[in-house]
Protein backbone atom coordinates (compact mmCIF):
# COMPACT_ATOMS: atom_id res chain seq x y z
CA UNK A 1 0.00 0.00 0.00
CA UNK A 2 2.74 2.30 1.01
CA UNK A 3 4.23 1.75 -2.62
CA UNK A 4 1.13 2.80 -4.19
CA UNK A 5 0.89 6.00 -1.99
CA UNK A 6 4.69 6.82 -3.66
CA UNK A 7 3.42 6.10 -7.32
CA UNK A 8 0.75 8.69 -7.01
CA UNK A 9 2.85 10.94 -5.34
CA UNK A 10 5.53 10.85 -7.63
CA UNK A 11 3.04 11.12 -10.97
CA UNK A 12 0.62 13.40 -9.47
CA UNK A 13 -2.69 12.56 -11.32
CA UNK A 14 -4.69 14.50 -12.30
CA UNK A 15 -8.33 14.20 -10.97
CA UNK A 16 -11.37 16.07 -11.44
CA UNK A 17 -12.65 17.58 -7.29
CA UNK A 18 -14.31 14.21 -6.62
CA UNK A 19 -14.48 13.74 -2.70
CA UNK A 20 -14.92 10.05 -2.99
CA UNK A 21 -11.92 9.67 -5.36
CA UNK A 22 -10.10 9.05 -2.06
CA UNK A 23 -12.53 6.96 -0.21
CA UNK A 24 -13.30 4.77 -3.11
CA UNK A 25 -9.26 4.12 -3.31
CA UNK A 26 -8.88 3.40 -0.31
CA UNK A 27 -11.96 1.23 -0.30
CA UNK A 28 -10.64 -0.64 -3.24
CA UNK A 29 -6.93 -1.15 -1.69
CA UNK A 30 -8.57 -2.20 1.02
CA UNK A 31 -10.28 -5.14 -1.06
CA UNK A 32 -7.12 -5.91 -2.62
CA UNK A 33 -5.35 -6.37 0.96
CA UNK A 34 -8.44 -8.98 1.48
CA UNK A 35 -8.03 -10.91 -2.08
CA UNK A 36 -4.47 -11.40 -0.98
CA UNK A 37 -4.87 -12.75 2.59
CA UNK A 38 -7.55 -15.01 1.52
CA UNK A 39 -4.92 -16.53 -1.41
CA UNK A 40 -2.04 -16.32 1.21
CA UNK A 41 -5.27 -19.03 3.62
CA UNK A 42 -5.35 -20.65 0.92
CA UNK A 43 -1.87 -20.87 0.03
CA UNK A 44 -1.22 -21.97 3.70
CA UNK A 45 -4.36 -24.76 3.68
CA UNK A 46 -2.84 -26.25 0.57
CA UNK A 47 0.41 -26.84 2.29
CA UNK A 48 -0.80 -28.44 5.19
CA UNK A 49 -3.49 -30.49 3.15
CA UNK A 50 -0.06 -31.80 1.21
CA UNK A 51 1.84 -32.30 4.28
CA UNK A 52 -0.82 -34.37 5.63
CA UNK A 53 -1.49 -36.55 2.85
CA UNK A 54 2.23 -37.30 2.60
CA UNK A 55 2.82 -38.30 6.22
CA UNK A 56 -0.18 -40.44 5.82
CA UNK A 57 0.65 -41.53 2.20
CA UNK A 58 4.35 -42.63 3.67
CA UNK A 59 2.31 -44.30 7.06
CA UNK A 60 0.37 -46.48 5.13
CA UNK A 61 3.26 -47.53 3.03
CA UNK A 62 5.33 -48.03 5.94
CA UNK A 63 2.75 -50.62 7.42
CA UNK A 64 2.10 -52.14 4.13
CA UNK A 65 5.63 -52.63 4.14
CA UNK A 66 5.61 -54.36 7.70
CA UNK A 67 2.64 -56.83 6.90
CA UNK A 68 4.12 -57.54 4.13
CA UNK A 69 7.25 -58.60 5.88
CA UNK A 70 5.14 -60.24 9.05
CA UNK A 71 2.76 -62.15 6.52
CA UNK A 72 3.97 -63.03 3.60
CA UNK A 73 2.05 -65.15 0.85
CA UNK A 74 3.50 -68.06 -0.35
CA UNK A 75 3.13 -68.57 -3.60
CA UNK A 76 4.68 -71.60 -4.41
CA UNK A 77 1.86 -73.33 -2.07
CA UNK A 78 -0.67 -71.06 -4.27
CA UNK A 79 -1.89 -73.42 -6.52
CA UNK A 80 -4.15 -72.18 -9.72
CA UNK A 81 -5.42 -69.56 -8.61
CA UNK A 82 -5.39 -65.29 -8.39
CA UNK A 83 -2.04 -65.53 -6.43
CA UNK A 84 -0.68 -67.80 -9.28
CA UNK A 85 -1.94 -65.97 -12.15
CA UNK A 86 -0.59 -62.49 -10.56
CA UNK A 87 2.39 -64.09 -10.20
CA UNK A 88 3.21 -65.38 -13.54
CA UNK A 89 2.29 -62.13 -15.17
CA UNK A 90 4.62 -60.15 -12.96
CA UNK A 91 7.24 -62.41 -13.93
CA UNK A 92 6.84 -62.18 -17.52
CA UNK A 93 6.06 -58.14 -17.55
CA UNK A 94 8.01 -57.17 -14.90
CA UNK A 95 10.68 -55.41 -16.99
CA UNK A 96 7.87 -53.29 -18.83
CA UNK A 97 6.15 -52.26 -15.59
CA UNK A 98 8.98 -49.52 -15.10
CA UNK A 99 7.23 -47.72 -17.74
CA UNK A 100 4.50 -46.49 -16.69
CA UNK A 101 6.01 -45.89 -13.29
CA UNK A 102 8.45 -43.51 -14.35
CA UNK A 103 5.61 -41.94 -16.70
CA UNK A 104 4.04 -41.41 -13.71
CA UNK A 105 6.66 -40.61 -11.50
CA UNK A 106 7.25 -37.55 -14.45
CA UNK A 107 4.13 -36.65 -14.62
CA UNK A 108 4.31 -36.03 -10.98
CA UNK A 109 7.40 -34.00 -11.04
CA UNK A 110 5.47 -31.85 -13.54
CA UNK A 111 2.47 -31.23 -11.41
CA UNK A 112 4.67 -30.25 -8.62
CA UNK A 113 7.12 -27.86 -10.56
CA UNK A 114 4.30 -26.56 -12.54
CA UNK A 115 2.36 -25.58 -8.94
CA UNK A 116 6.00 -24.06 -7.59
CA UNK A 117 5.81 -22.13 -10.60
CA UNK A 118 2.71 -20.55 -10.28
CA UNK A 119 2.89 -19.84 -6.48
CA UNK A 120 5.92 -18.21 -7.02
CA UNK A 121 5.08 -16.01 -9.58
CA UNK A 122 2.01 -14.88 -7.42
CA UNK A 123 4.45 -13.48 -4.31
Amino acid sequence: MKDIDEILRNNRPVVKDNPTFLLETKHRLEAVEGIKAEVDRQRSYGRTALIVALIAGLAVGVLATALAFLFPVDTQSVEEGLWQSIRLFLESWKQYLIYPVAVLAVALSLVVSAGNRTSLGNR
